[in-house]
């Protein structure tokens, strides 16, 4: 096989799988015969290289082996077919066409996909959000915080189907964890995405006109407090996005999982948001909101976001042919009004709703129709502006008033400093006033050392 990546123009009409090895793994190719014996990444190389290689059946020139069972497990996902039906698919192809080099069932083919670094990580977690079953409490079997099991508890049977039942437990509730950091390490071994991830830097337009987020004020601002973050272009600024959906698309079945999406902002403004460059970190289960109980699922996400900040990764740039410490950084939230409330601790709803005015929100509770209204928006309008005396038009009144000041980060901090957490469906919660819990994004925070601008 060609380890460089040259490909007949009939292969390059399927797929490039030997561009993807060499730029995924170009750094161990040309570190050959450095090391006393091939180390863990190279032997995975190697791996791939012999099944990128492999053909499909003699004298197969449109699919090799690997980049077969890859469209096949495309499909699989695409079309949500089941393990044991894809196992049978490969069994009656097999049956029909010996001569075909593919595996055999289900878990051979998706060992073949792992080592690509597409493989994500599923954790337990309490049935009623009050803990993730990991670190310490890996081996445990039920939660430490209100005693709910870890698995589902069947109903009494008979012996012989108890004991089958027992071979195999069912968690009552898994998160799934996409890792982060191999996801970011992958961006830079593709040579042309490489070179896009620096378009900010080298190829960005800075006549102070707003085409990118790196026109706005807040990453001038954090420029401004961390200068060596921004001196290295190849260290990333990252956005976070959430939100609820029904998966199965019935919309009479109550049912909410939540997909934590992390975006890379260093790319142009026409990629940055595309599905491709998009990368999933967290799926969190149904069958309802999280809510509050968010933050114990994002704790995977924010370990590897305090990893990336503190210290960085190594990474090898496949566009300049070096190896780099790169960190990162979270800079923004995109998400809904509720979902605000879940990431941030404030509440959304009653008579302070709204963030920005914080305890300056003008509400008034409507008796008959019984709920909040938020009024009095004329105090963001200039001085001079006539609607500010008109009366008629509006309630009656003059409105001189200066809009609301913003919280300051210390002024968060200050009112956080009592706030005590408490999680979990099971637990009453005892705090009031808009703050309803002290967010994990705050530890974060008060790393970067941007909470307090």
């Amino acid at each position: 096989m060609n380890v460089d990546g040259d490909m007949s123009d009939e292969t390059n009409s399927y797929d490039d799988i030997n561009g993807l090895l060499n730029d995924q793994f170009r750094d161990i190719a040309q570190a050959e015969g450095l090391y006393e014996g091939p180390n863990e990444d190279a032997n995975k190389f190697y791996n791939l290289v012999d099944k990128a290689s492999q053909e499909l059946y003699p004298g197969c020139k449109g699919f090799s082996r690997l980049s077969f069972i890859i469209r096949l497990y495309l499909l699989k996902c695409l079309h949500g077919w089941s393990n044991a039906s894809f196992t049978s698919l490969l069994e009656l192809l097999k049956e029909e066409i010996p001569e075909l080099n593919i595996p055999l069932s289900y878990n051979n083919a998706k060992s073949m996909v792992k080592d690509l670094g597409l493989d994500y990580e599923k954790i337990d977690a309490c049935p009623n959000d009050c803990m993730l079953f990991r670190n310490e409490h890996k081996a445990d079997e039920y939660c430490h915080v209100c005693g709910a099991s870890r698995y589902i508890k069947y109903p009494e049977a008979d012996s012989e189907v108890e004991c089958s039942k027992k071979a195999h437990r069912v968690s009552a509730k898994t998160l799934r964890h996409f890792p982060l950091i191999p996801r970011l390490k992958r961006l830079f071994m593709c040579s042309k995405t490489a070179n896009t991830l620096r378009w900010h830097d080298e190829e960005h337009s800075k006549d102070g006109k707003l085409r990118h987020l790196a026109d706005a004020q807040a990453w001038k601002d954090f420029d401004s407090f961390h200068p060596d973050f921004a001196r290295d272009s190849h260290n990333l600024r990252l956005g976070l996005a959430s939100d609820g959906f029904n998966p199965f698309r019935i919309m009479s079945i109550s049912h909410s999982t939540w997909p934590i999406i992390l975006m890379v902002y260093y790319l142009p403004p026409w990629m940055c948001m595309k599905p491709e460059y998009c990368m999933l970190s967290l799926l969190i289960p149904g069958s309802r909101s999280p809510g509050n109980d968010m933050d114990i699922y994002l704790q995977p996400l924010i370990e590897e976001l305090n990893v990336l900040w503190e210290s960085g990764v190594e990474i090898y740039d496949a566009s300049r042919n070096q190896t780099f410490q790169m960190r990162a950084t979270l800079l923004w939230t995109i998400s809904d009004f509720p979902a605000y409330a879940m990431l941030s601790g404030w509440s959304t709803k009653g008579k302070l709703a709204c963030p920005c005015c914080n305890y300056g929100t003008n509400s008034r509770y409507l008796k008959h129709s019984q709920k909040m209204c938020y009024m009095d928006h004329r105090v963001f309008l200039p001085m001079d502006h006539p609607w500010r005396s008109n009366k008629r038009s509006f309630n009656g009144k003059t409105e001189f008033r200066p809009p609301p000041p913003l919280l300051k980060g210390t002024d968060v901090l200050n009112d956080l400093e009592n706030i005590n957490n408490v999680f979990g469906k099971k637990r009453k919660r005892t705090n009031d006033g808009p703050w309803k819990k002290k967010s994990i994004f705050l530890n974060y925070l008060l790393a970067t050392q941007f909470i307090t601008s």
